[in-house]
């Protein structure tokens, strides 16, 4: 771990404002044994630099100021807090075996409804407890659980809304996953028309 790095450990703090920024080379490290209650943590970093383990997050509201791309919240305990921004392609929960912390993750009461979602997975947590964004994100709930009703219909464009089978299915532990449909029409060639025309067919996808 290279000096100058800023690491938030072994503390609780409360009521506190958190300005997470990209200085340099500098890494920013959330954990072990973090906790913040009721704080205001404003995330300006992008995902390469920033590091979440073993921190647990109580009623915060997290502003993300830059859209976080890839980026992994399962080894953060989230609990009754708010988000704001974008992500693509960001995983919440307990992941068994991803990365160190993960048996530490989760993800309850939490409002992502002024958030832009997209590829993003919701792993081995009770998605009822969540406020989900609303259209144009959509959420599909259970998808291995509903993946042989989501495949015997036809989807517009190259849509594909789970899979099933090889080296790409999906996680078990996956209890949800929500999309952009503008970011969805325009990979697989179709228009946010069709997709939630497509998508109204089914009362378990949330949008």
């Amino acid at each position: 771990m290279r000096l100058g790095n800023i690491i938030y450990e072994e503390r609780e703090m409360e009521d506190a404002r958190l300005e997470l920024k990209a200085e340099a080379d500098r890494l920013l490290y959330l954990g072990p044994n973090l906790t913040l209650r009721r704080c205001t943590v404003v995330v300006r970093v992008p995902a390469s630099k920033l590091f979440i383990r073993s921190a647990t997050f109580i009623d915060c509201n997290i502003e993300l100021k830059q859209e976080l791309k890839r980026f992994s919240w399962t080894g953060a305990a989230l609990r009754g807090c708010r988000f704001m921004g974008r992500m693509v392609g960001c995983d919440f929960g307990a992941w068994p075996g991803q990365g160190k912390g993960w048996e530490h993750g989760a993800v309850e009461g939490c409002d992502f409804s002024e958030a832009r979602l997209d590829l993003c997975r919701f792993q081995s947590c009770d998605p009822r407890t969540l406020l989900l964004p609303r259209w144009p994100c959509f959420t599909i709930l259970d998808p291995l659980g509903r993946g042989r009703e989501l495949t015997s219909v036809s989807w517009p464009g190259s849509f594909s809304p789970v899979t099933l089978e090889g080296p790409y299915k999906e996680l078990p532990t996956t209890v949800a996953l929500s999309f952009y449909a503008p970011a969805e029409a325009k990979r697989c060639g179709t228009t946010e028309e069709e997709l939630k025309a497509a998508i109204r067919r089914f009362d378990f996808i949330v949008h």
